[in-house]
C-alpha cells in the first residue's frame, strides 16, 4: 500500500513537470515569433499605405512622358509649318506681282520674328533679293554708278529694306548683310533708328537717302555715293566710309568716331557738332564743309583739303593737320593744342581766338 501511493506521488510530480515544460516550450514559442509576426504585419500595412502614393507616381511619370512627347510633336509640327510658310513666302517673292512680292516679304518678315533659328537664311534671301533687284547697272566690264537726284527705290525694295532695318537683334549668331553694288537713292528707310550696323552697301547709290538716326556701326560704305543724304543723329563709329561721296550731306551731330574716311568726299557737307574723334581723314575733301562745334581731336587730316571750311569752335586737339590745305577756312575759338601743323597751309584763314596755335601763325 505504501508502495503504491510512492509510485502514484512519484507519477503526478512527473505530469507537473511534464505540463510545466510544455507550458514554458508554448511561452518561448510564444515570445520566438511575436516580433516576426509583428514584423511582416507591419510591412503588409505599410505596403497598403504606400500604395496610393506609388500609384500618383507612377500616373506623374505618364503624364510628364505624355507631356514631353507632346511638345516634341508640337515642335515638329511648329517646324513644319515654318517651312511651308517659308517655301509660300519665297515662292510668292518670284510673283509678277507686286502685291504678291510684298505679301512675301512680309511674310518672310514675320517668320524671322518667330524663329531666331531661320532669322539668318531670311536675312540672306532678302538681301539677295535687293542685289538682284535693285543693282547698278554695269557697262560691259565698267562698273557704273547713276546719281540722278529725286529717284526712289521701287515699292518692293523699300518694303526689304525696312524689313531689314527692322529687324530683331536679339540673336546670337552674327551674320553679315551684304547689299552692296545697288540702286538705293532716295531710300526712307524706317522711321529712325534703323539697325543697318556691320552692313555692307560697298559701292551702293544712296544718295538723298534719309538714314537719319541709323546705326550703321561697323559698316562698309567704302565707295558708297550718298550725296545730299541725311545721316542727321547718325551712329557710324568704326564705319568704313573711303572713297566715299558725301558732298552735301547732312551729318549733323553724327557719331563717327574712328570711322575711315580716307579720300572721302565731304564738299559741303553739314557736320555741325558731329563726333570725330580718332576719326581718318587723311586727303579727304572738306570744301565749304561746316564743322562748327565739331570734335576733331585725334583725327587724322593729313593732307586734307579743308579750303573754306567752317571749324568755328572745332575741337582739334592732337590732330594731325600735316599738309592740309585750310587756305581762307573759319577756326574762330577753335582749339588746336598739340596739332601737328607742319606744311599746313593757313592762307586768308580766320583764326581769331584759336588755342593752341604757333606764334608763327599768329
Amino acid at each position: 500500500m505504501t508502495k503504491d501511493v510512492g509510485v502514484g506521488r512519484l507519477r503526478r510530480i512527473a505530469h507537473r513537470r511534464a505540463v510545466g515544460r510544455r507550458r514554458r516550450q508554448g511561452r518561448r514559442g510564444s515570445e520566438a515569433n511575436g516580433p516576426r509576426a509583428r514584423s511582416t504585419s507591419d510591412w503588409f500595412a505599410l505596403v497598403a499605405v504606400s500604395l496610393p502614393g506609388l500609384a500618383a507616381l507612377a500616373a506623374l511619370l505618364f503624364t510628364w512622358m505624355q507631356v514631353g512627347q507632346t511638345s516634341k510633336e508640337l515642335r515638329i509640327a511648329e517646324q513644319g509649318q515654318i517651312t511651308n510658310r517659308f517655301n509660300a513666302a519665297v515662292t510668292n517673292l518670284g510673283s509678277d506681282s507686286v502685291d504678291v512680292r510684298l505679301g512675301g516679304i512680309y511674310a518672310l518678315e514675320r517668320i524671322m520674328q518667330d524663329s531666331a533659328r531661320d532669322h539668318p537664311t531670311v536675312v540672306s534671301v532678302l538681301t539677295a533679293y535687293v542685289r538682284r533687284h535693285a543693282r547698278l547697272p554695269e557697262v560691259g566690264a565698267e562698273k557704273q554708278q547713276t546719281t540722278s537726284p529725286g529717284v526712289s527705290p521701287s515699292t518692293d525694295i523699300e518694303a526689304v529694306m525696312n524689313v531689314l532695318a527692322e529687324r530683331p537683334l536679339d540673336v546670337d549668331e552674327v551674320f553679315g548683310l551684304d547689299v552692296s553694288r545697288t540702286d538705293l537713292r532716295g531710300l526712307r528707310s524706317g522711321g529712325g533708328g534703323s539697325k543697318f550696323a556691320s552692313v555692307v552697301f560697298q559701292e551702293a547709290d544712296l544718295t538723298g537717302a534719309d538714314l537719319t538716326g541709323a546705326d550703321l556701326t561697323g559698316a562698309n560704305l567704302t565707295d558708297a555715293i550718298m550725296r545730299t543724304s541725311n545721316l542727321t543723329d547718325a551712329r557710324l563709329p568704326g564705319a568704313f566710309l573711303s572713297d566715299a561721296d558725301l558732298s552735301g550731306a547732312n551729318l549733323n551731330e553724327a557719331e563717327m568716331n574712328s570711322a575711315d574716311l580716307a579720300d572721302a568726299r565731304l564738299t559741303g557737307a553739314k557736320l555741325n557738332g558731329a563726333q570725330l574723334i580718332g576719326a581718318i581723314l587723311n586727303r579727304a575733301v572738306l570744301r565749304s564743309a561746316d564743322l562748327t562745334g565739331a570734335n576733331l581731336s585725334a583725327a587724322g587730316l593729313n593732307d586734307a583739303d579743308l579750303v573754306d571750311a567752317n571749324l568755328i569752335y572745332a575741337n582739334l586737339v592732337g590732330a594731325d593737320l600735316a599738309e592740309a590745305d585750310l587756305t581762307g577756312a573759319d577756326l574762330t575759338g577753335a582749339n588746336l593744342t598739340g596739332a601737328i601743323l607742319t606744311d599746313a597751309r593757313f592762307t586768308g584763314a580766320t583764326l581769331k581766338g584759336v588755342r593752341g596755335l604757333p606764334a608763327s601763325l599768329r
